[in-house]
């Protein structure tokens, strides 16, 4: 089972392309080992009204403005917006020109994660007009009808931000390796499981956006408004990458040249570019680096949300380079040229990213889970349970969390748990391998007449890393690697029912 956290009501939320995310569990009732099913209603929908101060325009004069030198309009549901300033900004790259002069919708169908209630906002911040009635109608006739029509209906708990997984067929599928010296490999799904030992790993994967709206509060940057959920936890199977790329000529020549493992998913934009991603080699060929080429999650085959019918995992790497729906896999001199690669998922501005080294391992991160923020319990008892998740990136293992319920004044330390079922504890994992989160849960004395209480939780990793205090230091553009000391806001009640 795939464990993504749900807290206080806030759906796992996942970023980008080749990212869809399903499996929704309450962090809070893990211990109990039960569902709870969580429904976020979002808005998600712009209405569209003509009012007199807005001009109206025709479809046709939409269509001029279709590049930077004329200016960028858009259409959504009946409005026109110039977005010609926001194309910068755009986290997705220029992609956004593709919508050049014409309507949104065939292009935010494929990549639900706009249908948000702060994207919406961003995009009337631009809106300049509405389009007359006869190009709307116009319009909505020549809209592509959905060819994924006929996927299933997903649970009502998640928070689906791309909602189309690519169709795969298993028989004919093929994964090409290219940069061996025997020339290009090309391995079925059935020769993948037959030729190679079944190696099984339990890894959390985290979103480098993970906690961006605790940034957001210091200073706007450029991404989705993530909270704590952009993380997951799950048990993988597969073949070792290391193994296939021995078995089929890896070695010293080869590493002597190459210092990169490429992956390209099978997934392609609209431009027809698939999703592109690297590590360094000596990830990819580490008997410790345990890289999969997953076939299984949880003891059943992938399910296309999460890849199928293989994907990359990568432990202890930031999500963005565990590409799915793996297709091809090339051992280069070079890192990947993806726009993912090269152009975000970098911790500085946008003029150092060509400079700046790509994201790989993550730094030491925790949060709570319960109680949520604003909520008021019962402190009748005076002791209230505090629940959260701790991890670091780099195989590093979580070896302590501090709560605090004084905003950082006092401490207290937590019982961390490596299962998710407290009556089978996993075993501890090899040094340097620890890629699964950590569950705390701590009882605190709640103080004496106490109206409200700032709840702080802070880990440490084996290598002795620590988060820091405040968010203001770590700022950056893009919200990446958000791991300041994590802070919730709860009031004290008498005699109120204690949250659960």
């Amino acid at each position: 089972m795939v464990i993504s956290l749900v807290a206080g009501g806030a759906l796992v939320a996942m970023e980008g392309r080749n990212t869809l995310m399903t499996g929704c569990r309450s962090l809070d009732l893990l211990w109990q080992g039960c569902w709870q099913v969580h429904w976020a209603a979002t808005s998600a929908e712009l209405w569209v009204t003509q009012t007199s101060n807005l001009p109206v325009y025709t479809l046709e004069e939409v269509t001029k403005h279709c590049s930077l030198e004329s200016g960028v309009w858009v259409t959504y549901k009946g409005g026109v917006y110039d977005i010609t300033e926001f194309v910068a900004m755009h986290p997705g790259g220029n992609k956004i020109l593709l919508a050049a002069g014409g309507a949104l919708e065939p292009y935010w169908a494929l990549y639900a994660v706009h249908q948000q209630d702060h994207v919406l906002e961003i995009l009337s911040e631009y809106k300049i007009g509405v389009l007359d009635t006869e190009s709307c109608q116009k319009q909505e006739s020549t809209i592509p009808l959905d060819p994924y029509s006929a996927e299933p209906t997903r649970h009502p708990a998640l928070q689906i931000n791309s909602l189309k997984p690519p169709r795969v067929d298993p028989e004919t599928y093929r994964l090409e390796i290219e940069g061996l010296p025997g020339g290009v490999v090309s391995l079925s799904l059935s020769e993948l499981k037959s030729r190679f030992p079944k190696h099984t790993i339990t890894a959390t994967l985290q979103f480098a956006g993970n906690r961006r709206s605790e940034m957001n509060k210091v200073k706007q940057v450029k991404g989705l408004n993530w909270g704590i959920a952009a993380i997951s936890n799950a048990t993988w199977s597969g073949a070792r990458l290391r193994d296939v790329l021995l078995s089929y000529g890896f070695g010293p020549e080869v590493a002597a040249k190459a210092k990169h493992v490429q992956f390209e998913g099978l997934d392609r934009d609209v431009t027809g570019t698939a999703y592109g991603a690297s590590i360094p080699l000596n990830k990819a060929v580490s008997e410790e680096g345990d890289v999969l080429l997953a076939y299984e999650m949880n003891g059943e085959d992938l399910p296309p949300d999460h890849g199928y019918p293989v994907r990359v995992v990568v432990p202890g790497v930031v999500r963005a380079r565990n590409v799915k729906w793996l297709g091809k896999i090339v051992v280069s001199d070079e890192e990947s040229k993806s726009h993912w690669q090269q152009n975000d998922y970098k911790g500085f501005s946008p003029e150092d990213f060509k400079s700046a080294p790509a994201i790989q391992e993550l730094p030491i991160q925790s949060a709570i889970t319960h109680p949520a923020e604003g909520t008021s319990g019962d402190c009748s008892d005076r002791e209230g349970t505090v629940k959260g998740y701790a991890w670091s990136g780099g195989g590093r293992e979580v070896v302590r969390v501090d709560v605090s319920i004084d905003g950082g004044k006092t401490w207290h330390v937590a019982k961390l748990h490596t299962s998710d079922q407290e009556q089978h504890p996993a075993p501890p994992p090899p040094p340097g391998r620890a890629w699964a989160w950590k569950l705390w849960e701590i009882d605190v004395p709640i103080p004496h007449r106490a109206q409200e209480l700032e709840i702080v939780c802070k880990a440490v990793d084996s290598s002795y890393n620590t988060q820091p205090d405040t968010v203001a230091p770590i700022w950056n553009l893009r919200g990446v690697r958000s791991n300041a000391w994590h802070r919730v806001q709860v009031k004290v009640s008498e005699g109120l029912k204690d949250q659960k």
